[in-house]
């Protein structure tokens, strides 16, 4: 018989009850016992000490467990329980060898650790071997009974059948035959299970309910060893492939995953020596719970950890990345079917809630990723929207088409960037990101349109500056009884022209009515302050403008006219008249057809009737004050200055008039003198009279 270095036996329960955590689990993990899943089988032989259990296991398992010596007495020689792994057995078969029952070494009334050990070895195993000497079968108080009866009754003690294989092994087989043995052994075990005292649910359940009852024979292994060896070969044969469909451990229920073994085993025992009833479906799941829980753990940690996963979520915190949904989906996608593939034969509504809180965590783990990855798509759809917007306004075509078309594109694409970020696991919402782009664009849209209108404003009004401030000023600048119709008519003209060419160049932008009439009032209201803006700039030059009057239409007359001092001061009258036309335009802002006496109180206080004194002190009858230019008290300081401005012309006339006249007379004298002596003394005479004259 060889023996593998795979089948070192490790003690897993002391003598005195002592659980090997560590042996457990370094014995697991050599035999790689996790990746097995539910392909494995727990094998454990019970009966009474000294009857071989040892010998038979390692000669059917090829392990090594301890052999009693039989030249120093039939002594104990297991100790506890001690586990190994089959060699050479497909599935993984591990094999626990129980100290045996009926020790003298405990004594007759140290039961309990004997009870103990049947109960972990019923809920730990797949299939329990049970030793029975051929000479017992039959006997009521035989050795092997008293272990019968302990294993019905701890059975009702897990509450759910877990249709255990009992493999009964009839030793040192007689000459009686098999068949009898066999059904002498069967009856006296439906005997026993029928004198069992029943639990609850379990008082009508059959022996196979709970049990599926083999039965072997084997010869001598000290009188024929041969013989021995070679039934046990042929036993061996019956552990390959047990878990299968007609195999010895191929109905067996409640199976724990191998990756939960080692845990499941220590509770197990915990409960058992708490002394408490073994409920198997609920350590089954507590099993699952705690297994599937601490996988889900290791698998969190590997994605955390994961290379690949930091790479990426660094890089997104800065850009957008290509491939992020496949990349990160892929990731996620590995992490939970790993968790799956660990945690399959666990119990499903464990196995399921554990999978959807490890979904929970790593999608609460990404999710940053995804909202950096929309931040990223909002900002560049963001900017290459007003690219493209800035550009197509640029081509010519309406704003408003313009504005509608790049919206619901842009829209669109980021839609379809943000369905592409969306991982396969996650049903992230986008709308609060695709909200504020929505919004961003709008204010984006909203200062565009501004600046636009603004800037259409701002040619139209340059044009009608243009077509009204000059043409405003040459008309005001030669002021007359048609000045204010004249200028009625150019703001009527060039309003109209503006506002109709300004009304078109509106339609592209498709706003409401009254926004666009607003906008039209504005600009005829822009046109009407071009012209008040004008006339009140030019208040400041009346004075200069009167003089300038004033002295064109006197010095024009005067030099012209060689009468006297009262035909010079005629003159100056109707050239202050003239002057006073100026006065009277700007008195008053006339926009309206409304009429007013301004010039005449004007003419009548400061020309016909001079009296300044008689105007009215603050405003005008019938003209508000936005419209006065000029105030009467105004008028009357204006008056006065240019009074005395104008006394100087008219002085200068006066006195050039008259040094013009005093040389007449002289030239005339001395050519009378000079002809005196041809005329003679009474023509001279005449020549001086008419001088005179």
């Amino acid at each position: 018989m060889e023996k593998s270095n795979e089948c070192c036996s490790t003690q897993l329960i002391d003598a005195d009850g002592a659980f090997n955590v560590t042996g457990i689990e370094n014995i697991t993990k050599e035999v790689k016992l996790a990746q097995c899943g539910l392909s494995y089988v727990v094998v454990s032989i019970l009966g009474p000490q000294s009857s071989g259990k040892s010998t038979l296991l390692n000669h059917l398992f090829r392990t090594n467990f301890i052999e009693m010596d039989a030249y120093h007495g039939r002594l104990k020689t297991t100790n506890g329980v001690w586990i190994a792994k089959c060699d050479g057995i497909e599935p993984c078969t591990l094999v626990m060898d129980i100290e045996g029952t009926d020790g003298k070494e405990r004594g007759e009334d140290d039961t309990t650790f004997e009870k103990q050990s049947a109960l972990f070895a019923l809920a730990v195993s797949d299939i329990v071997l049970i030793n029975i000497w051929c000479h017992d079968i039959g006997r009521e108080q035989a050795a092997n009974m008293p272990l019968l009866r302990t294993v019905f009754q701890v059975m009702m003690r897990l509450f759910t059948p877990r249709k255990t294989t009992l493999l009964f092994v009839i030793r040192d087989q007689t000459k009686t035959p098999f068949e009898k043995l066999e059904l002498d052994l069967r009856e006296g075990i439906k005997k026993m299970w029928d004198t069992v005292p029943t639990l609850g649910d379990h008082k009508e359940t059959p022996l196979s309910e709970f049990f599926n009852v083999e039965v072997v024979a084997l010869d001598s292994y000290e009188d024929n060893e041969e013989q021995f060896k070679e039934q046990v070969a042929n036993l061996r044969q019956r552990f390959f492939h047990s878990i299968a469909p007609g195999g010895l451990a191929g109905d067996r229920r409640a199976v724990v995953p191998a990756s939960g073994f080692s845990f499941s085993s220590q509770q197990l025992w915990t409960v058992i020596k708490q002394n408490k009833d073994l409920d198997i479906p609920a350590h089954k799941v507590m099993v699952a719970t705690v297994r599937c829980e601490e996988i889900a753990n290791e698998k969190y940690a590997s994605f955390t950890a994961n290379e690949e996963w930091c790479q990426l979520d660094k890089a997104v915190q800065s850009h957008v990345v290509p491939g992020f949904r496949k990349k990160l989906s892929s990731m996620l996608g590995t992490c939970l079917t790993e968790y799956e593939a660990e945690t399959t034969f666990y119990d499903e509504g464990v196995r399921l809630d554990k999978r959807k809180q490890l979904e929970e965590k790593l999608l609460q783990l990404t999710l940053p990723a995804y909202q950096f990855m929309l931040k990223h798509i909002r900002s560049e759809t963001l900017e290459t929207f007003k690219k493209e917007f800035d550009i197509a306004l640029n081509e010519g075509k309406g704003f408003a088409m313009v504005a509608r078309g790049c919206t619901e594109s842009f829209m669109a694409q980021f839609d379809e960037r943000c369905a592409d970020a969306v991982i396969d696991q996650a049903n992230w919402d986008s709308s609060n990101t695709r909200d504020k782009l929505k919004c961003n664009i709008d204010t984006h849209i909203a200062a565009v349109l501004k600046s636009k209108l603004d800037e259409l404003t701002g040619v139209y009004k340059t044009k009608l500056n243009d077509a009204l401030f000059k043409k405003v000023g040459s008309l005001l600048d030669t002021a007359g009884d048609n000045t204010w119709p004249e200028i009625r008519k150019l703001l009527r003209r060039e309003t109209k022209d503006a506002v109709s060419s300004f009304s078109a160049a509106l339609s592209g932008f498709e706003m409401d009515e009254k926004t666009k009439d607003n906008m039209l009032s504005k600009l005829k209201d822009y046109a009407r302050e071009v012209v008040e803006t004008k006339a009140k700039k030019d208040v400041g030059m009346v004075l200069h403008r009167m003089i300038g009057r004033f002295k064109e239409e006197f010095f024009k007359d005067s030099y012209q006219t060689h009468t006297g001092g009262k035909i010079i001061k005629a003159i100056a009258k109707r050239a202050r008249s003239s002057s006073l036309e100026i006065l009277s335009v700007m008195a008053a802002i006339r926009l309206e057809e409304e009429t007013d006496n301004i010039g005449k109180i004007l003419l009548d206080a400061l020309i016909e009737s001079p009296s300044p004194d008689s105007l009215p002190s603050s405003s005008w009858d019938k003209v508000p004050a936005s419209k006065t230019l000029i105030t009467p008290l105004q008028c009357k300081s204006i008056w006065e200055d240019f009074k005395k401005k104008t006394e100087e012309c008219i002085h200068t006339a006066l006195v050039t008039q008259m040094a013009n006249r005093n040389s007449t007379k002289y030239q005339l004298a001395s050519i009378a003198l000079g002809v005196g002596g041809m005329i003679g003394n009474a023509g001279v005479a005449g020549i001086m009279t008419c001088v005179i004259l």
